[in-house]
């Protein structure tokens, strides 16, 4: 069994190459000894002819994963950029590496998903072929609230989502539970929480996982979907080609709560972020996954050495005294040739094995 601090757990068992995320102390955030541990493990089963699929699980309660190791990440690039180091970039390197790998992978890979998922549990749950989706799943992509952006492939995954739903989550780091899930195609089948571990014994026995999933899936009229009684709405507003536009739209309709909520939660957002993230929105509707990654990977480099994503991460998660001063402060004073810029080519572009989309 391979470890990583005790942090993930993998192993083989029976049919079955077996991920357990561990770290419930930190909510699973994906740190890089886990991230290297992830490529290993699935780089040996893509060839193991004794693997026939791959799960990925956590053995935390509250979380399968809330995301990167902010904390870490934060200090690292804090004190590069004082003292003029190399920024911490390997983290974000082997992550999206990571990313497409699950999105390239010629076996099943399927994630079992309950409590938090966001960011990095993003990206290395729903690039897989099956997410199933416990009752408590709480899903939600909050970048641009820390100054940062979606990514960990959301480039090329949420544009794809129906009625702009991708671009409200992108924009306004809402959460949303198993129905919104399951409608908008972030989880595939809804699975009670307390039958993961049948779900695992059973593809530790059994050469096909798609019995496996029937067995235990509920059905599908059981869906009951919020986003999908707002759909018309939120692609009337979300599909705006600015932010401008869309607060604009937003402020229009006052009788709609969730688009009174997506107001409210765009004014505490970072300007910066949001007007990348939008244009990452934009953009990734006409990439394959490779170039997403490589788009991702270039925007990460112009955000780490910039300020908003120290600052926000400050506020929210060092001092928590959330008040961001962000720079600039107004979407309003936001340049469209300084977005332009964290879009740009690199001299070092981000290497992927293979360019499948």
């Amino acid at each position: 069994m391979l470890k990583a601090e005790d942090d993930i757990r993998i192993e083989k068992r029976g049919r079955l190459g077996l991920i357990s995320l561990n770290r419930g102390r930190a909510l699973n955030a994906l740190n890089l000894d886990m991230v290297q541990a992830l490529l290993r493990a699935l780089s040996a089963w893509r060839d193991d002819d004794e693997v026939a699929h791959v799960a990925i699980r956590s053995l935390d309660e509250k979380a399968f994963s809330a995301g990167g190791d902010l904390h870490r990440l934060w200090e690292a690039g804090f004190w590069a950029k004082a003292e003029g180091g190399p920024l911490p970039l390997t983290f974000f390197q082997e992550e999206y590496r990571l990313n497409h790998l699950i999105k390239t992978y010629p076996k099943p890979y399927i994630a079992l998903l309950d409590g938090i998922v966001m960011g990095g549990g993003f990206g290395i749950s729903v690039h897989g072929s099956v997410r199933l989706a416990g009752e408590r799943i709480s899903f939600a992509m909050p970048e641009v609230g820390i100054g940062f952006f979606p990514d960990v492939g959301a480039t090329h995954f949420l544009p794809r989502l129906p009625s702009s739903t991708g671009t409200f989550l992108a924009l306004t780091g809402s959460r949303i539970g198993r129905d919104d899930c399951l409608w908008s195609g972030i989880a595939t089948h809804a699975v009670p929480g307390n039958r993961f571990d049948a779900v695992i014994d059973d593809l530790a026995r059994e050469d096909d996982h798609r019995p496996v999933v029937e067995r235990y899936a509920q059905a599908p009229e059981e869906v009951r979907s919020g986003l999908a009684d707002d759909a018309e709405l939120i692609d009337g507003v979300f599909s705006a080609s600015s932010m401008a536009e869309i607060r604009a739209r937003l402020a229009d309709r006052p009788e709609w709560e969730r688009g009174q909520k997506a107001l409210q939660a765009i004014g505490r957002m970072s300007p910066t972020s949001l007007a990348i993230a939008l244009c990452q929105m934009r953009l990734g509707r006409k990439m394959d996954f490779a170039e997403a990654m490589r788009l991702e990977y270039r925007i990460v480099n112009r955000i780490l050495a910039g300020e908003d994503f120290y600052e926000g991460v400050r506020a929210q998660l060092i001092d928590k005294d959330h008040r961001p001063r962000w720079h600039p402060a107004d979407l309003a004073d936001v340049k469209e040739t300084e977005i332009d810029a964290y879009f740009a080519p690199l001299e070092d572009e981000l290497a992927l094995s293979g360019d499948r989309g």
